[in-house]
């Protein structure tokens, strides 16, 4: 059985946008450099509402789009050309969706799924909840990058794309030989970021590490739910992205746990792939968590991943990075990174606990295999515990969840 996610082609509310994906494709070539780059005659120029962002990824779009809309004039520069792809397990939450919608960033409904909530499957039990929130989506991460990339550019921002960042020293950033004096530079170029580690940043990070490998699959979802398989040293997630495809990644310590172990490590999983062609070749990335004591330094500051990472099971890494933009857009214009730091850190809070409760179900079947018996005899409870993972719940709802899963674990 298929599930049907356009029942009345309204789930979403999402409005179509025609876009054209070569306005994404500019090169430095492409731009007069002139009012960016001086004449070494005469020297540098810096322009204190200049915003130069390192890393064109989501969370560095995010941060541009958020910026120029608070008047700041932002350029962003990539490595990489557009669509920039990464091994996530491409399902937004519904805050997340949210966060996307307020940028002005419209995805269609034809490329993309709605998702309905998330389910558990762990030695033959399993357990599922709906998002209370609405619904989230499911998205190739290249859909997602190019729709964010073609409103940046709508709106104004500079996109350099192919323009690796090889230096930045005294507040200069430079690329291809040449020298940009921006007012602010924002690093957000992922978890091994190294604007953190040229600004002097990383020394204070404590990081631990899994290694994420995705595959897509031709097959039509057989549920609207994101579903999460469960083993000894690894887990499998998958995500619909579409009307005929599925997101498949496998999570775990072990970098040899790739695709081919699903056979014998999710059963269940594999009985439905087993007919089902793959498209495209799998894509491996490391997934780092960590926390850094600072953020910010000089006219540095950092966003996304490159400002602390939580466990990609949580599915909270995008959600993080859209805040993180909000929150800067808020506070540069006053030049007030100390509130930055210090709502930046309570962000960090809740989804990095989320995250450690969920590592230690992965590491424990003991304690795995409970908690999930404990969900399934009560599976309001587990919807609960979605709420709280997603911020919904207040502290004194976690506390009585808490107290009820631990009232179920002892008796189950």
């Amino acid at each position: 059985m298929t599930y049907n996610k356009h029942p009345d082609r309204g789930f979403l509310h999402l409005q179509q946008q025609a876009t054209t994906a070569e306005k994404a494709h500019k090169t430095p070539d492409d731009f007069k450099w002139t009012r960016m780059w001086p004449n070494e005659s005469k020297g540098t120029m810096k322009q204190p509402a200049s915003v130069f962002v390192v890393g064109g990824g989501p969370a560095g779009l995010a941060a541009a789009i958020a910026l120029r809309a608070s008047g700041f004039d932002v350029t962003v520069a990539d490595g990489a050309k557009p669509p920039v792809d990464k091994a996530c397990g491409e399902g937004l939450m519904p805050a997340t969706g949210a966060a996307l919608r307020r940028m002005g960033v419209v995805l269609d409904p034809e490329e993309s799924y709605p998702l309905r909530g998330i389910r558990f499957f762990s030695n033959r039990a399993a357990v599922g909840a709906d998002f209370s929130g609405g619904p989230g989506i499911g998205v190739r991460r290249t859909v997602l990058h190019l729709r964010m990339a073609e409103y940046a550019e709508k709106i104004g921002v500079r996109l350099l794309w192919d323009s690796p960042v090889t230096g930045l020293s005294a507040g200069r950033i430079r690329i291809r030989g040449k020298f940009f004096d921006p007012g602010w530079i924002v690093g957000a170029d992922g978890s091994g970021s190294r604007v953190r580690r040229w600004t002097g940043l990383e020394a204070s990070a404590n990081c631990t590490r899994r290694f994420a490998f995705r595959s897509h699959f031709r097959l039509a979802p057989w549920s609207p739910y994101v579903e999460i398989y469960w083993a000894n040293d690894a887990q499998a997630y998958v995500t619909p992205v579409g009307d005929a495809e599925v997101c498949v990644v496998v999570l775990s310590e072990k970098p040899g746990m790739r695709a081919p172990i699903i056979a014998s490590k999710f059963p269940e999983l594999a009985a439905r792939l087993r007919n089902a062609n793959t498209l495209g070749s799998e894509r491996g990335a490391v997934t780092t968590t960590h926390r850094l004591k600072r953020v910010h330094r000089g006219n540095v500051v950092l966003v996304g991943d490159a400002s602390g990472a939580v466990d990609a099971i949580t599915g909270e890494g995008l959600n993080l990075s859209f805040q993180h933009a909000t929150l800067l857009a808020d506070c540069l214009p006053s030049r007030n990174l100390g509130k930055y730091q210090e709502i930046h850190r309570r962000l960090q809070v809740r989804p990095s606990l989320m995250g450690h409760l969920l590592s230690m179900l992965g590491r424990q079947r003991f304690l795995r295999e409970r908690t999930i018996r404990a969900f399934a005899a009560e599976p309001s409870l587990f919807g609960r515990f979605l709420d709280v993972h997603l911020g919904h719940g207040t502290r004194s709802q976690a506390a009585l969840a808490a107290t009820r899963l631990g009232w179920r674990f002892a008796t189950c």
